[in-house]
């Protein structure tokens, strides 16, 4: 499940929600300079929170290394930020290693994946947007499909999570094309049964491997 929700009160409200069935959540962080849209940014509220989630926080913001330690706190379990956003892609890796947290980079449509996966021995995981950073709800561009796919192709080891846009079509179609994670916000937290629509994304996700020894799962 994913949240993008402007108060770190609507955070903690969609986190209780999925808590009884998921094992992941994964909040994204807008600051209205990389992005459109400015959503909850502030890590010190997540200091406080008591769950038993894993928390995969995105960085949609611009120089991520001025703040990349202020994100490296127990509650934290995965960071992932845009090397389009950075100047500085090594050492906000580097950090990340050496704060126990594990790190992500996050490809948004506009971007070519090929330096980003210059980093793949060093980096848990491949994040593939299907949207433009920023605002939930956005529909979804579908040549991201084949940038999955070719990802893939280059790095069979790598773990690939598909965001944005993600429902049970765009889900199929990406994890068929290679993706091993799919991140939703709007076709979970939108639904009348969340957990019932979380429990299809899995479905989709566990039905589909890219290869053969791929672990599949949803946020």
């Amino acid at each position: 499940p994913s949240i993008n929700a402007e108060t770190f009160k609507e955070v903690e409200r969609k986190i209780r929600i999925v808590e009884p069935f998921a094992k992941w959540v994964h909040i994204d962080v807008a600051d209205g300079t990389f992005t459109d849209n400015v959503t909850w940014h502030n890590p010190k509220d997540l200091s406080a929170l008591n769950t038993l989630l894993n928390i995969e926080v995105h960085l949609m913001v611009d120089a991520p290394e001025d703040q990349i330690e202020s994100w490296l706190i127990p509650q934290v379990k995965r960071v992932i930020f845009h090397p389009s956003a950075s100047k500085t892609v090594k050492s906000i890796i580097e950090a990340c290693k050496e704060g126990g947290v594990e790190v992500g980079l996050a490809i948004e449509p506009a971007v070519s994946w090929t330096d980003p996966l210059h980093h793949k021995d060093k980096t848990d995981v491949f994040q593939l947007l299907g949207v433009t950073p920023g605002r939930a709800g956005q529909k979804f561009d579908e040549a991201t499909i084949e940038k999955i796919r070719e990802v893939r192709h280059f790095c069979d080891s790598c773990v690939i999570e598909a965001d944005g846009g993600m429902n049970t079509e765009t889900a199929r179609k990406a994890v068929e094309a290679g993706a091993n994670i799919i991140v939703s916000a709007s076709a979970i937290f939108e639904s009348n049964d969340p957990k019932r629509a979380a429990e299809e994304l899995r479905e989709l996700a566990n039905g589909y491997p890219p290869t053969a020894d791929a672990h599949n799962f949803t946020k």
